[in-house]
């Protein structure tokens, strides 16, 4: 567009939009720790003190028996909140929903209700993540499963996450447990370990059994440090 060939007032308009975008732009992003990967034995160094900290949240979430399917919950804290013969609205699976609790105990932002509803929750929370929104609240984008572990052994809110290409359908979104024992080739066959509300809810699952089949390939990392000092109750 010519600028030139345009009214002043029209030009005016143009020029406060582009310094607009201009101020929106990505702020850079500190670099991720490196990492140096062991190809024998456990790949992704020690689980350090706020890495244990981050698994005992995960452990205290008690995720098994709380979040279930076919329950309609409080998204805090996955507690039923209406009887159990009650299947309306909200009352699925509810990984986003348990995402979103954790992200509360860490003191950490991730797209929650009340500026989403539950339904579809963890395709919004990933389509979030990958957009300048999430990037100026602090997560980045993790390529390697490596850099994944690693970040989660150093007490990092990690979640894998699968949008659904299809906006009717629900993704699914889970959150990477820190481990010691995690080896190269490990990680290349099953994934992180991982803690995840679903169809059946799992403290310590494979992300690679967590997923679909189909949806492996298309599931993206995500991390943001944890604030020095969180607590695990609500």
């Amino acid at each position: 567009m010519n600028i030139t060939k345009l009214g002043r007032g029209q030009a005016s308009a143009i020029a406060f939009a582009l310094g607009l975008g201009a101020c929106a732009s990505d702020p850079p992003q500190a670099a991720l720790p490196s990492i140096t990967v062991s190809q024998s034995g456990p790949c992704c160094g020690p689980v350090t003190a706020a890495g244990r900290h981050l698994l005992q949240v995960i452990v205290d979430s008690d995720v098994e028996h709380l979040w279930l399917y076919r329950r309609h919950i409080d998204w805090k804290t996955g507690i039923p909140d209406m009887p159990e013969e009650w299947h309306g609205r909200d009352s699925e699976t509810h990984c986003s929903a348990y995402i979103a609790g954790m992200s509360v105990r860490l003191g950490v932002y991730l797209m929650r209700p009340p500026r989403h509803g539950l339904n579809l929750l963890a395709n919004a929370q990933g389509e979030w993540l990958d957009s300048s929104a999430g990037r100026r609240a602090g997560w980045h984008r993790v390529e390697s499963l490596e850099q994944v572990q690693y970040l989660a052994n150093q007490g990092w809110f990690v979640v894998g996450v699968y949008v659904n290409p299809d906006p009717k359908q629900g993704g699914h979104i889970v959150i990477v447990r820190p481990s010691d024992t995690a080896t190269v080739d490990r990680l290349k066959a099953h994934g992180p370990q991982v803690a995840e509300a679903s169809y059946h809810n799992h403290i310590n699952w494979s992300a690679k059994g967590s997923f679909a089949r189909e949806h492996y390939a298309d599931v993206h990392y995500y991390a943001h440090d944890v604030p020095g000092t969180v607590d695990s109750r609500l």
